[in-house]
């Protein structure tokens, strides 16, 4: 399910960020480029981590950029993004970030698989150790094709 809601056209690596808001930009602008969300979803992700916290840290050094669907999601998919250096979000647990999963779901549904997909990636210390040496977006299919 996972490889149905990423491609390699989704997958950015080693992106040089400056903060926390450059990153989710940075990385959410893969869905954005490949018409997966409007910029109003990448507006609406960064103004909700403003003004609620970094909940989208959800564990050591990984981040969930997301947004409601109404905010401009126009096709369930999942970025994957690695960061060149790490940055602060201001999760004091899990800080610094790494590695971005951009989501954008069209709906309540159609995503639920595949998140309980990347959750069993997210899980894997072997798949950050990937992440960090990877060179090529279809290096990452690759992997995920063979789980």
């Amino acid at each position: 399910m996972l490889l149905d809601l990423t491609s390699e056209e989704l997958i950015r690596l080693k992106i040089d960020a400056k903060d926390w808001e450059d990153a989710i930009r940075q990385s959410a602008g893969a869905l954005l480029a490949n018409g997966k969300i409007t910029p109003s979803y990448i507006d609406a992700i960064v103004q909700t981590v403003r003004e609620v916290g970094p909940y989208i840290v959800l564990t050591k050094h990984v981040a969930l950029p997301h947004a409601r669907s109404e905010a401009g999601a126009l096709e369930s998919a999942i970025g994957i993004a690695t960061l060149k250096t790490p940055v602060v979000f201001g999760n004091k647990e899990n800080d610094p970030v790494k590695y971005l999963f951009c989501l954008s779901a069209k709906d309540s549904e159609s995503h639920i698989n595949a998140l309980a997909e990347l959750t069993g990636l997210l899980e894997r210390e072997d798949f950050y150790a990937f992440l960090d040496q990877v060179e090529d977006a279809s290096e990452v299919i690759q992997y995920i094709k063979n789980l």
